[in-house]
């Protein structure tokens, strides 16, 4: 059971959703949530700016909790990468809340995401650490350095997929150990396509 913290900034997810940055009130989040206005005031004291802020660091704490949920069974550091760019891509696409803000509001997106960014990058470095503890470095590069650097590139990738196109697994795969593993691994491993051309998989 979510405590009141959590309830009120999953409701206020609900309400960005639903109407947007701007014409999301302390009355609407409250609403969702079955509290009070003073209950709101009680956790967020500093307002609406701050239930905001609040709640689209914690939406995005809650998509790559998921993230990494989805690709836990993957075999290798770099297939799990793989899975994790093209899952990350899919469900930003399907995310009705950033899509919502995207579409009527984008001006307003990219302060609230500079404010989560530090927690979210530290929190995706720190997992990807943890992951890369157990890999073949290349001589010279450090665990910690990698990344952190993998952490950054993930997340502009994930938002703005540039040449490579996140939904094809063969793009991915040489973006992945052809670009981004190859000066970091040991063996990144071949960033060809390795399925059958009659593989539905590939």
């Amino acid at each position: 059971m979510q405590d009141a913290r959590s309830r009120l900034l999953a409701a206020t997810v609900v309400c960005l959703g639903r109407y947007g940055i701007a014409k999301t009130t302390v009355d609407d989040a409250a609403r969702e949530a079955g509290m009070s206005r003073a209950t709101v005031y009680r956790h967020f004291p500093d307002g609406k700016d701050q239930l905001i802020a609040e709640a689209i660091t914690w939406a995005v704490g809650q998509f790559f909790a998921e993230l990494a949920q989805a690709v836990a069974d993957a075999p290798d550091f770099a297939t799990l990468l793989e899975q994790a760019l093209i899952h990350a891509h899919r469900a930003v696409e399907e995310h009705v809340v950033l899509q919502k803000v995207l579409e009527t509001e984008p001006e307003r997106l990219l302060p609230q995401l500079t404010q989560s960014a530090p927690q979210v990058q530290a929190v995706l470095r720190d997992y990807l650490a943890e992951r890369l503890a157990h890999e073949r470095l290349r001589p010279g590069v450090t665990g910690g350095e990698a990344a952190d650097w993998l952490a950054r590139m993930g997340l502009s990738f994930i938002l703005a997929e540039g040449r490579w196109a996140l939904t094809d697994p063969a793009d991915v795969r040489r973006l992945v150990r052809g670009e981004l593993l190859v000066g970091i691994l040991a063996d990144p491993g071949d960033p060809g396509d390795p399925g059958d051309p009659g593989d539905p998989e590939t």
